[in-house]
């Protein structure tokens, strides 16, 4: 079957790129709309969602010294899905035609899905999981799903779930599990019900959404809270093996146990030396999902 044609209109999504850059903000946006639309608002004022959509991308987007949600907010027109009206008119940026925030805020400036969407919507209200699936699919790791969708508000059936995700790689998980010994190469997890390993999984270093490869070079044996965590960009392994958490990260006896005590030390490294994560991929992951900065070497 061929994909619904408003589920590729969300697909083909045209998001900012600079070479491996991650821009999570249209996605993060459509999620929120969605949400809002789930409950009943046909429309989403700028001055009541900036607070909020700020706050997902500075949560699920690469660390940054500022957010603009004006951004996604604005240019989301440009993919035939989204229209924003005003009040009045809007003074401009000098380098671009982006409004100002303030100007934004001072118009009454609103948004909404362009009516075929919106009117498809309507129509098919289980459309709206469908969507939100495949736009977390393609630009965010499974493991940050629930997260997300929990942050904006938003109800997705399990059955939409296992009907749009994509197939991966099935070799993946165990070539890299097998490279680590099964063990986690943080906390060495390695627990067994029989055979059956239970709790441990195979990270990307860089995200299958940025296009990382399915290759153990990309990949690292993660329990599964430090595989979320990883994921969140909490903590970051350097080509160098070492384990740095972040200065963002914070908790109370638990965090020391859970992560706070591996801050320094040296992550497993796979067996054989050609399985080892590739610089690039390391790279990726310190610029695109670490939150910077590190803590103090202790």
């Amino acid at each position: 079957m061929g994909t619904d044609p408003i589920e590729a209109r969300f697909e083909q999504l045209n998001v900012w790129r600079n070479g491996d850059k991650r821009a999570p903000h249209k996605p993060l946006l459509i999620l929120l709309a969605l949400a809002s639309w789930q409950r009943g608002a046909r429309e989403m004022r700028f001055a009541e969602c900036e607070q909020k959509l700020g706050e997902l991308i500075r949560e699920f987007g690469p660390a940054a010294k500022a957010v603009h949600p004006e951004y996604p907010f604005w240019r989301l027109q440009n993919d035939g899905l989204w229209v924003v009206e005003a009040d009045q008119e809007m003074r401009t940026r000098q380098s671009n035609s982006d409004p100002l925030k303030s100007e934004l805020r001072a118009a009454g400036a609103r948004g909404h899905f362009f009516a075929d969407v919106a009117e498809e919507l309507e129509r098919r209200p289980a459309l709206i999981g469908r969507v939100a699936q495949r736009v977390l699919d393609a630009h965010f790791p499974e493991t940050l799903h629930e997260d997300i969708l929990a942050a904006v508000g938003l109800e997705v059936s399990e059955e939409t779930e296992s009907t749009t995700r994509r197939r991966r790689d099935p070799n993946f998980r165990n070539a890299v599990l097998q490279a680590y010994q099964y063990r986690c190469a943080v906390c060495e997890l390695d627990l067994r019900i029989g055979s059956i390993t239970v709790g441990l999984e195979a990270a990307h270093v860089k995200w299958h959404q940025a296009r990382g490869p399915d290759a153990v070079h990309n990949g690292v044996a993660l329990c599964s809270l430090h595989h979320k965590l990883f994921d969140l960009g909490a903590f970051h392994i350097g080509a160098d093996r070492r384990i740095l958490v972040s200065e963002q990260v914070h908790g109370t006896s638990r965090f020391e146990e859970v992560l706070l005590r591996h801050h320094g030390a040296l992550a497993l490294e796979p067996v054989r030396s050609e399985h080892k994560v590739l610089r690039d991929f390391v790279g990726w992951h310190f610029d695109q999902v670490f939150k910077k900065e590190a803590r103090p070497a202790t």
